[in-house]
């Protein structure tokens, strides 16, 4: 039976066929940014990362024409010819080009270099700007672009400028007069400037002599304690000891002590204002003991997106550059309604407190805080890393405290007499937290005093004299020399990491104890520059040019003329500089042993990330060795070599086996030299505020704190 036939008809089907849509391209500095504002933006866009700026000032030259007009020399930087090849590809054919870094001089500054580079007109509307990464936020920037703003390009142009011509012109000299690699700035210059004058006013310090008597005193069953105030009713300090033993003296240990005042008062403690970048800076080092560069790290990931689960990545904070406390009506808004809902309305201010803005600043920006307050701690503690976590919740506790009311405390403040020498109790008891409820690092605590009346009498049962002497200034912490830098008007927002980083990693300073202390590489650098170019050391000359680059950005100043201004005087120093400055030698140290390898003595050196042994007959030997503390310890991992007290190359302690690389034993923490009784791991001391202590690394034995 053959086989039945198919049917065909005649007509032929028409394959369909779809016009492929143009995509937008959007720009970006970082892939991360770059992902978050991809789910947002949606398939009609394309985002890509630049990864930071693309063109800048050449490394190995001045990259300035002095003659014509401080004209810049740009170029390509190395390694982004694969970034801007698939940038310029992308962007050729895209429907539209969006230029979307950080609202900031230096985010106007990479969109002006890319429209270069991407051959796109500066004057067109393709910059879009966002305070946070939010999906409606981002929407509604994309529906409102501008072009770029030359004055910022200007300001953040007139900075790069200036900074070269300091740093590429004084560099020089260091190398010629004190050695290689180093190098000076504007800021970094005041910075290390401070932390010397500091250790000068430590050194020059001389202790005075003061005491104190403590009282104890008790009505009824209550107990509280008062201080020596003074005598015959004037204010007294008692300088020494035969001072204190006259007061004493005229004390009649039976008698007892009459109420001879009462002042009772309410005090209202003011919320914080929201976090600007310098005091997010100081509050996260002084309490996470974050070092600013972290901070500023952890801040970027915050700000630039984080997977929130089924949310998908949102930017969790507002943009992290800012000089500004100021808060917009939305998120003022739906704070309160967080603040009623989940305290009351006794806690939402009516008018939160307004701060004034310092001088120089320029308000471009709202405070740091959380891009919505519905976003507690507690409901990203599982998407966040510990240090993501830790930042957040000191960001979101300090915008909501800042919505909220005054705390509020009943003081009083008694005096106690007798003989005609009065001692003084100071009481505080809360009677509202207010917005302390939420920021607990603010919150004190409560001094209680007896209900106390005047005429009545009560009994000391305990009189300690206590001598003291006066201390010297303290060393500054980063968030100290942040905070002296900002009040004086040196640097802005963006300056004080990248500072401070340089002239740690410069080897001018080292921080001892979370504190600065000048090496003798920095003290040099500091004179030279101080008797060559005392313009750059002066504070007040620094702040206004901070001024003057701020007056660029507001469309006031011309920013050759900025730069003229200052570079006609500081050549004249430059050119003498050279003849002025004798050559510097640093002398080398015995190091007290020869070389293994030629037997020559060595000496300690000084080099970048600190001293070090080398042999005396360098370059024709090269032999260097790790400057190593032996600190009386057996290896716990081999038992054999000894352990020795290191330095990373970002100047941190570490300890080792000095048998390595044949033992790899290492640990940040200092090993004690016996065993946990628990679980037989070598134990290793911690340090905390009151003293150290020793702990198991696994966390299940720890012994008293040693003061």
């Amino acid at each position: 039976m053959p086989a039945a036939k198919t049917k065909t008809t005649g007509r032929k089907t028409k394959k369909k066929t779809t016009r492929k849509v143009k995509k937008n391209l959007v720009i970006v500095e970082s892939p991360s940014k770059a992902k978050t504002i991809q789910k947002y933006l949606g398939s009609r866009y394309k985002v890509m990362a630049s990864l930071g700026h693309i063109r800048d000032l050449p490394k190995s030259k001045m990259g300035i024409d002095i003659e014509n007009d401080y004209e810049p020399h740009y170029i390509s930087i190395r390694g982004k010819g694969d970034v801007i090849k698939e940038l310029r590809k992308e962007a050729k054919k895209a429907n539209h080009v969006y230029l979307a870094s950080d609202p900031d001089r230096e985010g106007e500054a990479i969109a002006w270099h890319l429209s270069y580079l991407l051959g796109l007109d500066p004057h067109d509307k393709n910059r879009v700007v966002f305070n946070e990464i939010t999906k409606d936020t981002v929407k509604n920037a994309f529906k409102t672009p501008r072009s770029i703003d030359m004055n910022l390009v200007d300001a953040q142009q007139a900075r790069r400028v200036l900074d070269r011509l300091v740093g590429y012109s004084i560099s020089p000299i260091l190398w010629a007069k004190i050695k290689k690699g180093l190098s000076a700035g504007r800021v970094q210059s005041i910075a290390l400037n401070l932390i010397i004058k500091r250790e000068e006013e430590i050194k020059k310090f001389v202790p005075e002599e003061y005491w104190t008597i403590d009282g104890q005193f008790q009505k009824g069953r209550s107990k509280f304690n008062a201080d020596f105030y003074g005598k015959n009713g004037k204010k007294v300090k008692p300088k020494n000891n035969d001072e204190v033993q006259a007061i004493l003296a005229d004390l009649d240990s039976k008698k007892p002590f009459t109420i001879a005042n009462v002042e009772k008062k309410e005090r209202r403690r003011q919320p914080p204002l929201p976090f600007t970048t310098s005091t997010m800076q100081q509050v996260a080092n002084n309490s996470l003991k974050f070092r600013t560069s972290k901070t500023m790290m952890v801040a970027q990931q915050l700000y630039e997106g984080i997977n929130i689960g089924r949310g998908g990545a949102v930017g969790l904070i507002t943009y992290m550059r800012t000089d500004s406390t100021r808060i917009s009506a939305v998120a003022k808004h739906e704070a309160s309604k967080f603040i009623h809902d989940e305290y009351g309305a006794e806690y939402a201010a009516l008018k939160p407190r307004v701060g004034k803005l310092p001088e120089g600043a320029q308000d471009a920006h709202e405070a740091i805080r959380p891009s919505s307050v519905m976003r507690t701690p507690a409901s990203l503690k599982k998407y966040l890393t510990p240090d993501q976590m830790k930042l957040y919740s000191l960001i979101w506790s300090r915008f909501v405290a800042s919505q909220m009311t005054p705390a509020v405390y009943d003081t009083a403040r008694v005096d106690l007499e007798q003989n005609g020498i009065t001692y003084r109790a100071n009481g505080s008891q809360m009677k509202f937290p207010g917005f302390t409820k939420v920021y607990q690092d603010a919150s004190k605590k409560d001094n209680k005093l007896p209900d106390l009346a005047v005429g009545e009498e009560v009994k000391m049962v305990k009189n300690q004299p206590n001598q003291h002497f006066t201390l010297p200034p303290a060393r500054y912490t980063e968030a100290a020399l942040i905070k002296t830098l900002e009040s004086n008007g040196v640097g802005r927002p963006s300056t004080y990491a990248p500072t401070l980083n340089t002239i740690q990693k410069r080897y001018y300073v080292k921080l001892v104890a979370r504190k600065f202390e000048p090496t003798e590489l920095g003290e040099i650098v500091n004179q030279m520059i101080k008797d060559c170019f005392p313009d750059i050391l002066n504070i007040d000359f620094t702040a206004d040019l901070e001024d003057q680059l701020d007056e660029i950005e507001e469309g006031k100043r011309q920013w050759v003329k900025v730069v003229d201004e200052f570079y006609k005087p500081f050549e004249k120093e430059l050119n003498s500089a050279s003849a002025k400055i004798e050559k510097v030698r640093i002398k080398d140290e015995p190091a007290g042993f020869n070389c293994e390898i030629c037997g020559a003595p060595m000496v300690v050196k000084m080099g970048r990330y600190g001293k070090f042994y080398a042999c005396s007959r360098f370059p024709e030997c090269r032999n260097t060795k790790a400057i190593t503390k032996e600190i009386g310890v057996k290896c716990p991992k081999c038992k054999q070599g000894e352990i020795l007290e290191r330095k990373s190359k970002k100047n941190r302690i570490f300890y080792g086996c000095s048998r390595y690389p044949d033992c790899d034993f290492v640990s940040w923490d200092m090993p004690v030299g016996r065993n946990c009784p628990k679980d037989g791991h070598y134990l290793v001391y911690k340090k905390s505020r009151k003293g150290r202590q020793v702990v198991c690394p696994n966390g299940d034995y720890e012994e008293p704190i040693e003061k």
